[in-house]
């Protein structure tokens, strides 16, 4: 059954603005918020996906529309901010209404997670694409950039980087969904943005982003933010059980470094903060020292103690070569 533009607004995302601060959301021409609030900041941030670059024409839609949301919560959670309205931009090539209900539930699981209301958005026909913009607040001399770190400040990160590039090798590849496969497909197709840790972390961390592109091309972001440079310990990096199965050591470092999709955290803070920081810590996220920030420029990779050099630095949307 194919559905028109005001139906779907009406059927699968109307009645999504639950809180308290959204005097008009979805249905007038634009929503009407109230942001007051002593000493807070408002932080926006906007993400798009798109079909055959960002997600396999394969998934499932409530896996998409969860994914819509969770990337733009990783740089709202990178800036040590809480969440608060989405818009939703979404193009269809066709009002299929099993596919729209899948979406809108996997959108609206996430959002309801991190209390997140839906105030507006557009629909149009065309090429798959999902785009969401998110805004949130912070506290007004709370923020966190790229742009802190200092030369001595430790290098963290949350999670396990290269679980989700791996999990799309599952998926493209049709690999037997074993225990481990699925694990892995579940980190590509959910996953989970480190709100609370950013919330945690924007008192002690110098500087933060999220891990989107891969782990190293996004730790050059943010030490030429920072201007500075990096010493990447590989053998530091950590690594599941899962991953150990699948895939072999060098297999899981070229994930763990240029992967991307991972959408956990990579901070610094000085390393007198450290204790402070593991002693409070949720203990079900691993927390994992794998570097130090350095004078210069640039990321240095060491492993077994010798300059270590990777094949890949991470994905670039317009680099020669590259390919979705």
């Amino acid at each position: 059954m194919s559905l028109g533009e005001f139906d779907i607004i009406a059927r699968y995302f109307a009645n999504h603005d639950h809180r308290a601060d959204v005097l008009l959301g979805v249905g007038d021409d634009a929503a009407v918020l109230d942001v007051r609030g002593a000493g807070r900041r408002l932080v926006v941030a906007i993400d798009t996906i798109v079909e055959g670059v960002h997600f396999p024409r394969s998934i499932d839609a409530s896996a998409i529309g969860y994914r819509a949301l969770a990337v733009n919560l990783s740089d709202i959670a990178a800036m040590g901010a809480e969440p608060a309205w989405m818009t939703l931009s979404l193009s269809l090539p066709e009002a299929a209404e099993a596919w729209i209900a899948g979406f809108a539930s996997g959108l609206l699981e996430l959002a309801e997670q991190h209390d997140v209301a839906l105030v507006g958005g557009d629909t149009v026909r065309g090429p798959l694409v999902v785009t969401v913009q998110l805004a949130g607040w912070v506290e007004e001399d709370k923020w966190l950039t790229r742009s802190g770190a200092r030369p001595g400040d430790v290098l963290m990160i949350s999670g396990i980087p290269g679980e989700a590039a791996a999990g799309l090798h599952v998926i493209q590849q049709h690999m037997p969904l074993t225990e481990a496969a699925a694990q892995l497909q579940w980190r590509f197709l959910r996953p989970r943005p480190r709100v609370a840790l950013g919330r945690q972390i924007r008192t002690v961390a110098t500087a933060a982003m999220d891990v989107s592109d891969g782990l190293l091309t996004d730790l050059q972001k943010l030490c030429a933010a920072s201007q500075c440079g990096a010493r990447l310990d590989i053998d530091a990096l950590p690594t599941s059980t899962a991953m150990r199965e699948l895939f072999d050591a060098e297999a899981a470092i070229d994930y763990a470094l240029a992967g991307g999709d991972d959408y956990e955290l990579i901070f610094t803070l000085p390393s007198q903060r450290l204790p402070e920081l593991l002693a409070q810590r949720d203990p079900a996220l691993p927390l994992t020292k794998i570097g130090i920030i350095t004078a210069g420029s640039g990321v240095e990779c060491e492993r077994h103690g010798a300059t270590f050099t990777p094949r890949r630095s991470g994905y670039d949307h317009f680099a020669v070569g590259e390919s979705p």
